[in-house]
């Protein structure tokens, strides 16, 4: 369960060379008696407690709880016999970092009532004896009910951190792989097409040029027409893997959509979208999509962008008033919206698309992402 060093405390406030004073301050406790007998058995439940405390550290499962108990029998005798109450601190301790929820309850609370039973009788049997070190038994009761408490969410919280951290890095590592599939994507229907028609158009320059130089001449300057489109669209691939905002990215679409003679309406403040970075810049791309779209195959003369975030989920739609989608048509195997399916899938977000009155588009992502926690036994 933990190392071996983990048996002296650390961060409950106390030095370590303090918990070392508690493990030797027993001997104080056992040799104070006048019965050899005494002496002896002191000496074992010493070696008896600690050497149970160790195994409870190694253990895992059941055998966790049957040490527990051993350590506090011990307690209690302990406690009954030399008036030694500090036994119960290394065992809150311990109960402390029992992350299994009903264990750590039902420890803690007999650990507790047995320790202030153990005390109360104690005080009535010996009390000029617990009346001298009276203080400390306070600080030790105290010490029972809120270590375990203290150490039991700490080690929750510390747990949660690294669940955490190891999400962001599977994150990033998926972001990294979704990325080049992207960029895979891109590549192909940016360049394939265009280095294809390159090539063919290449090659009937070269036949006409012997026979029709015109016609070659021709050939050519669509060559030469097609590279610098590819290169722009590269460029423009480029500039997209920097990563857009929403606000800029609404910015050019106005542009887009005014040089297309389409209204532009904007419902809803781009700016009050609070998402990581990645997530806003899946939503950057699906909107030049979708508005993309709107421009090339819609037919429309208006268009409204509704931007809005609750408390679950950031909801984008995009509603065009142009020729709607024809029923026989499959829309998510063309028009790039099988790519936009795929990124927002990516972030646990969705696609819609509606033909009403032309076509609504809305886009959902959740603000979070809820992850399943699993508590072991220890």
């Amino acid at each position: 369960m933990q190392n071996w060093f983990h048996i002296i405390p650390k961060n409950t406030g106390l030095s370590s060379y303090v918990w070392i004073i508690f493990c030797i301050l027993p001997f104080y406790f056992i040799f104070r008696s006048s019965s050899t007998l005494e002496i002896i058995f002191g000496i074992l439940m010493f070696l008896l407690f600690f050497v149970s405390y160790r195994l409870s550290f190694l253990s895992k499962g059941w055998p966790v709880y049957v040490w527990v108990s051993i350590e506090m029998a011990i307690s209690i005798v302990m406690t009954l016999l030399f008036g030694y109450v500090y036994f119960a601190l290394f065992l809150a301790f311990f109960i402390g970092n029992i992350q299994n929820k009903v264990g750590f309850i039902t420890l803690y609370v007999v650990h507790l009532v047995s320790t202030i039973a153990t005390i109360s009788i104690v005080f009535f049997k010996q009390s000029e004896m617990m009346l001298s070190q009276f203080p400390f038994i306070i600080i030790s009761l105290i010490g029972v009910i809120l270590l375990p408490l203290t150490m039991y969410n700490r080690i929750k919280h510390e747990k949660l951190e690294g669940q955490l951290e190891d999400a962001n890095e599977r994150i990033s590592r998926l972001m990294i792989i979704e990325e080049r599939q992207r960029i895979a994507r891109d590549l192909h229907d940016t360049l394939g097409q265009k280095l294809s028609l390159i090539g063919l158009k290449s090659d009937l320059a070269g036949k006409l040029i012997y026979i029709n130089r015109d016609a070659a001449k021709t050939e050519i300057n669509d060559i030469h027409q097609t590279a610098r489109t590819a290169l722009k669209e590269v460029r423009e691939m480029v500039s997209d893997m920097r990563g857009v905002k929403i606000k800029d990215e609404i910015a050019h679409i106005k542009q887009m959509l005014e040089a297309a003679n389409i209204e532009f309406i904007i419902e809803g403040d781009p700016e009050s979208i609070t998402t990581p970075l990645f997530v806003e810049n899946v939503l950057s791309m699906c909107l030049k999509e979708s508005v993309t779209n709107v421009v090339k195959h819609s037919q429309a003369s208006s268009c409204s962008v509704a931007i809005e975030q609750s408390l679950n989920e950031v909801v984008i739609m995009i509603h065009d008033n142009g020729i709607g989608i024809p029923a026989q048509e499959d829309f998510f195997t063309g028009h790039g919206l099988q790519g936009m399916r795929e990124r927002l899938e990516f972030v646990n977000g969705s696609l819609e698309i509606e033909s009403s009155n032309g076509t609504v588009l809305t886009i959902r992502v959740p603000n979070f992402i809820q992850q399943t926690k699993q508590e072991g036994l220890v």
